[in-house]
């Protein structure tokens, strides 16, 4: 491993990300907050960090597959630790791990808080909250290849360690470009979802924290209640609608920018997405209106909300659903590992392995019936290689591994059950709220210190979907 040009890209992320920190100091400075001192000090030490590394480790070279997991996981966790900094010294939360739980929930786009009343926060922090949001949904790798010249050829080893999914396809010969075009679709969606809550009597500051937290599929809002807090039909359907493009592939809303909208009804995985979402918003509506919680424009109104939130993995309500029937909460929670799509901002298990999985099921019961046919599975008209297949059930199986393991630990920290298995159901799925002891009307501040940070692990594997992760514990990596 190149130790130098590692330690170099870090720092040009971790400088990158003081330089955001200003964005929220001049709310706090137009507000007259006392968060800015902090806002402004975080800044400038976090800069000055980065740039010390910069300086300090001069080096050349191309990334290689090491350096670039070493590169991905480490620039996150730097990420999240500068990203505390404004809660923790500006005495907001209790303690570093407190922040260091937000930090990383709002990069990783969880969207789990440890808050007890979000509007107790000053406009400034309230800002950066919700912009690590943004930063973290589309990549903060991502937008580094963006705008960083330095990284060179190097670059597609990053994109594929931080976008890994089934297929991370690059839209554009060069990754940077690619990286661009991606960044430019996020800004441009990001900027019309925001004047369309202008427009539904939002002020500029939670116009853009929900946008933020949206288009991030990330769930931290301004309001204690989320959504539900601006009792607003048009903010709940414009929130509906770009929750769905965000838990959309980015490379179909880019061909569409180009004038090819049948992109989308050409891709098997964004017509399952729908059917997925049209299926279970049906369910929950009837488990509701059964369970006479709501009258029918009411339990249309919730049950799609919660559907599309929690399928896109974005975490916001505009009900108590841990409230509703226990069928409900258990369609709920089947969502949770399902997640967006490929190549979008949402996390979980994704759409398009959900879709192979199947595929590969269906393959399997006729091959019992015909043993010598080859059966191959096929996305949009093309085999997908048996690799990607095994990958696939790989990542299967150490998702659903360190669930339970992580679950099992939280039951030994004292928490029941359902509280232990849904917080890390929605910490590795990136989704935030649970079911239990931190459903949408509660938090995670309750949690023991040693379970915040083994959640905040889960969060990080989770947004780098796992294999990133774990092979930074394997010996062949360190050989």
């Amino acid at each position: 491993m190149n130790y130098r040009i590692v330690v170099r890209v870090l720092g040009f992320l971790v400088f990158f990300v003081g330089l955001f920190m200003a964005v929220p100091a001049l709310f706090a400075w137009h507000h007259r907050g006392p968060d800015l001192g902090a806002l402004l000090l975080s800044s400038v030490l976090t800069m000055a960090f980065g740039a010390a590394l910069v300086l300090v480790f001069r080096a050349r070279g191309e990334i290689l597959v090491r350096d670039s997991f070493a590169i991905v996981v480490l620039g996150w966790l730097l990420a999240s630790t500068f990203g505390a900094l404004p809660f923790h010294l500006s005495g907001a939360l209790p303690s570093f791990t407190d922040a260091f739980f937000e930090s990383m929930s709002g990069f990783t786009t969880t969207g789990a808080s440890v808050l007890v009343r979000v509007e107790d926060l000053p406009h400034g922090l309230l800002l950066w909250r919700s912009l690590t949001h943004w930063l973290g949904g589309m990549g903060i790798i991502v937008l580094s290849l963006a705008i960083l010249p330095m990284i060179g050829a190097g670059g597609t080893q990053l994109y594929k360690v931080e976008i890994p999914g089934p297929a991370p396809d690059k839209i554009t010969p060069r990754v940077r470009q690619t990286a661009t075009t991606l960044w430019g679709v996020y800004v441009l969606l990001s900027g019309l979802e925001t004047l369309l809550l202008l427009l539904g009597g939002l002020n500029l500051h939670e116009a853009l924290c929900q946008t933020f937290g949206t288009m991030a599929t990330g769930g931290f809002s301004t309001r204690t209640a989320s959504i539900a807090g601006f009792h607003s039909l048009f903010v709940e359907a414009v929130v509906i609608v770009f929750m769905l493009l965000a838990g959309t592939n980015f490379s179909l809303h880019y061909h569409l920018l180009r004038g090819k909208p049948s992109a989308y009804w050409k891709s098997e995985e964004f017509r399952f997405y729908l059917v997925i979402i049209a299926v279970f918003s049906a369910l929950l509506t009837a488990q509701n209106l059964l369970a006479g919680s709501y009258g029918t424009g009411e339990a249309v109104r919730h049950s799609v909300f919660q559907t599309v939130s929690i399928t896109t993995t974005t975490g916001f309500s505009t009900a108590d659903f841990g409230n509703w029937s226990s069928s409900a909460q258990l369609i709920l929670l089947f969502l949770m590992f399902i997640g967006g799509c490929a190549g979008s901002t949402g996390g979980s298990i994704k759409v398009l392995r959900a879709v192979i999985l199947i595929k590969q099921g269906l393959a399997e019961l006729r091959k019992l019936l015909h043993p010598r046919a080859v059966i191959p599975v096929r996305i949009d008209g093309r085999t997908v290689p048996p690799g990607v297949v095994i990958n696939i059930l790989g990542f299967l199986f150490l998702y659903l591994g360190l669930l339970v393991l992580s679950t099992l630990g939280m039951t030994l920290m004292g928490l029941d059950l359902v509280t232990s298995f849904s917080s890390v159901a929605a910490s590795i799925g990136n989704i935030g709220p649970g079911l239990g002891g931190v459903g949408p009307a509660a938090n995670y501040q309750h949690i023991p210190l040693a379970g915040k940070w083994l959640l905040s692990f889960c969060m990080l594997a989770g947004r780098l979907e796992i294999y990133t992760v774990l092979v930074l514990f394997t010996r062949d990596f360190w050989k």
